[in-house]
């Protein structure tokens, strides 16, 4: 199956945050947040502006990306969650 995202949206897959286990503690999965960092699988052909025009994406293909904590829609394609988000949700590019 294949997936293209509309407009400013962004199909993003998380990255898996490190586990730290401090003083011998190990959190559940359940008690983890979910990271806030991720890879762009799919990007939109951008939102328009106020006079119809496309506004290309900031984002591209292959980026690893840190978004907003409580941001986008959580799916599942092929068995693999994705989060689909808005590119405004997105609060930097990691370099």
């Amino acid at each position: 199956m294949k997936f293209k995202p509309l407009s400013d949206r962004i199909l993003v897959k998380r990255l898996k945050e490190e586990e730290e286990k401090k003083g011998g503690i190990i959190i559940p999965d359940t008690a983890k947040e979910k990271p806030q960092r991720g890879e762009v699988i799919e990007v939109g052909p951008g939102r328009l502006d106020e006079k119809g025009k496309r506004v290309p994406m900031e984002v591209k293909k292959g980026d690893k990306i840190v978004f907003s904590k409580y941001s986008g829609t959580d799916i599942k394609m092929r068995n693999e969650e994705y989060l689909i988000i808005r590119e405004d949700d997105i609060l930097g590019i990691i370099l």
